[in-house]
This record gives structure tokens, C-alpha cells and sequence, in this order.
């Protein structure tokens, strides 16, 4: 039951963080959003470092899972134009539902990382099915060895990620013609 209760509420606290920014982020809050009684949060939690703690290493956990699935059911790209409508989908999933509140948090962790570096584990590239697609994609055209490939695989991540990034900030949506252009440079 506590796993599943840290659980809940690393989920709840996901929840206030991108309703409520990180000023919003407190334990009363949480224990309200999760209609839990007044203290249940302090009692797993204890400091508000240990709630952010907790809350990064499940977003970190569901973006995992989410790219590793993703990864595993996608067929691989036979050409540029497929792999920047596959991308495209992916930022219509962060901007959208389950994926724009996740996406909040995790920039709104990003920032308060400068402050305290425990919650760089958010920013860590990390190896799963998703990204080997892309990795494995751009080796095989054109990117300069296994080597060349991560790198460019980084880099064209980075930007879709700014692209997800500009679009929550400013509004709107991320053409497959602007992640066209993203992958046709990571090609050359």
C-alpha cells in the first residue's frame, strides 16, 4: 500500500505542479487535490525537496515507459518523411491531455533545477526504444558513423523539444513541415 500511496501522490503532485506552477506545489495541496486527509503528503515526504524529488523520478518513470512503448510499436522510418511525421505525433501527444501536463511539470522542473541541481535527473538523454529509432534512422542516413548519429540524435531531439517548449509557452501546434526541416538538417 505505501508504494501505491508514493505513487498517487507523486501523481497528484504532478497534477498541482502543472495546474499551479512551483509556487502551487505544496504538501496541503496535494493532500487536497489527492482527497487525502490534511499531513498525508509530509508524512510520506517530509520536505518539499523530497515531494520535487519524488516527483521528478515519476515523471521521469512515465516518460520512460511512454518512449519505450512508443519505440517498441512504431515501425521504423523508411525515409525522412516518415520519421518527421512520427516525430510530429509525439509533439501533438506532449501538448495534448496526459502528455501537455506531464510536459508542464517537466519544464517547470527544468527551470528550478538551476537552483537545485537534484532535479537534473529531468534533463538526463536517456537510452530507449524511441531515440534508437531516431539514432538508428539518422545512421543509416547519411550521419557520419554510430558516433555522428548520437550526436545529430541529441540535437534534432533538443529542437523538437524546443518546439513542444515554444508551443506551450506560445500556443499552437508543431507542423510536420517544421520537423521536416529539423530532420533534413540532422541528414545532412
Amino acid at each position: 500500500m505505501t508504494a501505491d500511496r508514493r505513487t498517487l501522490l507523486a501523481d497528484t503532485a504532478i497534477d498541482v505542479l502543472a495546474a499551479h506552477g512551483m509556487r502551487g506545489l505544496t504538501h496541503r495541496a496535494v493532500d487536497r487535490a489527492a482527497d487525502l486527509p490534511s499531513g498525508t503528503t509530509s508524512a510520506y515526504y517530509r520536505t518539499r525537496q523530497a515531494l520535487l524529488a519524488a516527483l521528478v523520478g515519476r515523471l521521469v518513470a512515465l516518460d520512460q515507459a511512454e518512449l519505450q512503448e512508443a519505440g517498441e510499436r512504431v515501425p521504423v522510418p523508411r525515409n525522412a518523411a516518415e520519421l518527421a511525421v512520427g516525430l510530429a505525433e509525439f509533439t501533438r501527444r506532449r501538448l495534448t491531455g496526459e502528455g501537455r501536463r506531464r510536459s508542464l511539470a517537466r519544464y517547470t522542473c527544468a527551470l528550478e533545477s538551476v537552483h537545485h541541481p537534484e532535479l537534473r535527473e529531468i534533463l538526463v538523454p536517456r537510452d530507449n526504444a524511441g531515440r534508437r529509432i531516431v539514432r538508428d534512422f539518422l545512421a543509416a542516413h547519411g550521419s557520419a558513423g554510430p558516433e555522428g548519429a548520437d550526436e545529430r540524435t541529441v540535437t534534432l531531439l533538443t529542437c523538437v523539444d524546443g518546439l513542444v517548449f515554444d508551443r506551450l509557452v506560445n500556443g499552437g501546434t508543431v507542423s510536420v513541415e517544421e520537423v521536416g526541416r529539423l530532420v533534413a538538417a540532422a541528414m545532412r
